[in-house]
């Protein structure tokens, strides 16, 4: 748990910290890494986490209603993150939001992430468990590019943005941290973080599948996004059988 723990803090970190260096050079392909990140994402949650999670359930029902649930959490976190979590920019929209708000809805929904890679006795089995870290790690790298471009756009002074960047980046590792505890002693039943899990799996939706409608506005093929997709799906499948 503890190496998750540093890997989950130091990828987010680092990352944001790097932008924060040359805030104003983008690479041109981000859409495309975006693009493979999203379909290892989405690849991830439905051939790993959502069969885990039904399979382990004795309520099939229940399961799908939080499934839906956290689709729509999502959606209402979204209206005051407007998809930095899921990597976009939209400064105009941002800078309307405080930095507070902000900064809130990422670290709910970072917390929420990191109860996946606990106790993986109950959910993972162990299997799987390493393809399902680097989906996250796809996931928080570019959020976090997007949280420090944000703040640099709001001209906040470079060391305030480095804590702001350092509590996002420690919200996984403590949602991973404090959800292990709890359940390791107790407190929390097994079936309410079988619900929980459904609820990220929800959220996981909903940004993947954000992500592949935002990279093609006009519904148009495009090739080369296609190409980044397929391969996102093959690695995350890759993935799921090797580690």
């Amino acid at each position: 748990m503890l190496l998750n723990i540093l890997i989950l803090f130091l990828s987010t970190f680092i990352a944001g910290a790097f932008l924060s260096i040359i805030p104003k050079k983008r690479p041109a392909s981000f859409k495309h890494l975006l693009v493979f990140a999203g379909s290892y994402l989405f690849s991830i949650t439905i051939i790993h986490l959502l069969p885990e999670i039904f399979r382990i359930s004795e309520n099939f029902e229940t399961v799908g209603f939080f499934v839906l649930l956290g689709f729509f959490l999502q959606v209402l976190l979204e209206h005051f993150t407007s998809g930095i979590e899921h990597g976009h920019l939209h400064h105009k929209n941002h800078f309307q939001v405080k930095s507070i708000f902000l900064l809130s809805a990422l670290c709910l929904h970072a917390f929420l992430e990191g109860t996946l890679l606990a106790h993986p006795n109950i959910i993972q089995h162990h299997h799987g468990s390493g393809a399902l870290l680097i989906g996250i790690i796809l996931h928080k790298v570019p959020a976090a590019l997007a949280l420090m471009s944000v703040l640099l756009y709001r001209n906040i002074k470079r060391p305030q943005a480095l804590l702001l960047l350092f509590i996002f980046a420690l919200a996984s590792p403590m949602g991973l941290f404090l959800s292990d505890y709890l359940i390791t002693i107790g407190v929390i039943s097994e079936k309410t973080f079988i619900a929980l899990f459904a609820l990220v799996g929800g959220n996981f939706l909903h940004i993947s599948t954000t992500i592949f409608f935002e990279s093609s506005p006009e519904h148009k093929l495009n090739l080369s996004k296609l190409v980044m997709a397929v391969i996102g799906a093959l690695v995350a499948v890759f993935a799921e059988s090797l580690i």
